[in-house]
């Protein structure tokens, strides 16, 4: 994985399969007060992002939206035949049958550039469909049938990046930010107004390349949008902190990254702020990041977690004094709440859901955050 001068990829792409099971929230002991979350707000966003190698059931009283990842795209030899879901058809299910509990919760799918199948190959993903306004038509109508037969909310497209390799995944840089707005402009077409299209978005508008450029055309795909989810993580690795809220000494920061959107021409209330619930060590040594739950569990004797630094507003682990990982909790979560309403974001979301702790301490601050009156 390439040291963080190039965009954020999804920590997805690197875990395997788990077994399925249904984890339930923690029964408050005696001491403890139940919980009892803030009232909806609505038009506010609170996503989670909830993976099909995922082994809970989430709580929908702290999540407006759902984007379960992740489904393929199946390229031949350049020839588009279909897609397919990640992983089990039985844990979409379950995420799918949400909906019955919940009537304001919306779901979507996430399609990834990345190819996790076994029956399937790495046929250029994204660039080589974008490039066929015949493919484009035939997945949009796909699209279309897939939340028609689940009857789920919406389109989350998750290309990372156009103009761009990773994961061995194809790239064009001559094409792929334009044939990106056609990609986006046919699935709204096809799907009309009655459903979601969002994308998972870089923290940078398109940028000039040799032969082209990377990335997203940010001010031409908002038409086509109901809002982006701005992965606001990953903007670095130690010693500086991955998700800073505003801090010039690492590369990017969640300020930075808003004010790209808004300087394309983004409304601040079609934006969605990215919370990591992992934290972020490196992107070439082992481990590369490390899930909130498993930041609680380090070994009190070599690693300090909490520590607080007042430029990025974000706290950090250390091992041995030394800076280990920046990471969030729920008292940056807090700040950021605090910051994103403050200018008008529609609200958060997160990478992703199982990463953290047994009593949701994460979640139940990022909806906190965005519910805040």
């Amino acid at each position: 994985m390439l040291k963080r001068l190039l965009p954020a990829i999804s920590v997805a792409v690197i875990m395997l399969a788990l077994p399925l099971s249904c984890e339930k929230e923690p029964i408050p002991t005696p001491e403890e007060k139940p919980y009892i979350p803030a009232e909806r707000v609505e038009g506010r966003v609170a996503l989670a992002y909830v993976t099909y190698w995922g082994t809970q059931i989430p709580d929908v009283r702290l999540i407006t939206h759902i984007n379960y990842a992740f489904a393929e795209l199946y390229m031949r030899d350049g020839e588009y035949t279909g897609f397919k879901l990640q992983g089990t058809e039985s844990r979409f299910k379950q995420i799918a049958d949400l909906k019955k509990e919940n009537p304001h919760l919306k779901i979507s799918i996430s399609f990834t550039h990345v190819v996790d199948n076994y029956d399937n190959i790495q046929g250029g993903s994204f660039s080589a469909l974008a490039k066929s306004d015949e493919y484009r038509k035939a997945f949009a109508q796909d699209c279309l049938e897939f939340l028609e037969k689940w009857g789920i909310d919406g389109i989350d497209i998750d290309w990372e990046y156009p103009g761009l390799s990773w994961s061995g995944a194809a790239s064009d840089p001559a094409v792929d930010v334009q044939n990106h707005i056609l990609l986006m402009k046919q699935l709204r077409e096809t799907l009309g107004d009655k459903y979601l299209l969002t994308y998972a978005g870089y923290v940078m508008d398109k940028k000039a390349v040799t032969g082209g450029y990377r990335y997203i055309d940010i001010k031409a795909v908002d038409k086509y949008v109901d809002f982006v989810n701005i992965m606001t993580y990953d903007l670095d690795a130690a010693p500086k902190h991955h998700s800073a809220l505003n801090d010039s000494r690492a590369y990017w920061d969640c300020a930075r990254a808003i004010n790209a959107y808004r300087n394309a021409g983004v409304e601040y209330n079609k934006m969605v702020l990215g919370i990591p619930f992992y934290g972020r060590h490196s992107f070439s040594e082992k481990p590369q990041s490390l899930n909130y739950s498993a930041i609680l569990a380090l070994d009190k004797t070599i690693y300090k977690i909490d520590n607080w630094d007042a430029i990025s507003n974000t706290p950090y682990v250390t091992k041995y004094g030394a800076f280990f990982c920046g990471y969030d909790n729920a008292r940056s979560i807090e700040n950021k709440g605090i910051w994103a309403l403050g200018l008008g974001l529609k609200g958060m979301m997160y990478w992703q859901y199982d990463a953290d702790d047994t009593k949701g301490t994460l979640r139940k601050a990022v909806w906190e955050s965005v519910m805040k009156r």
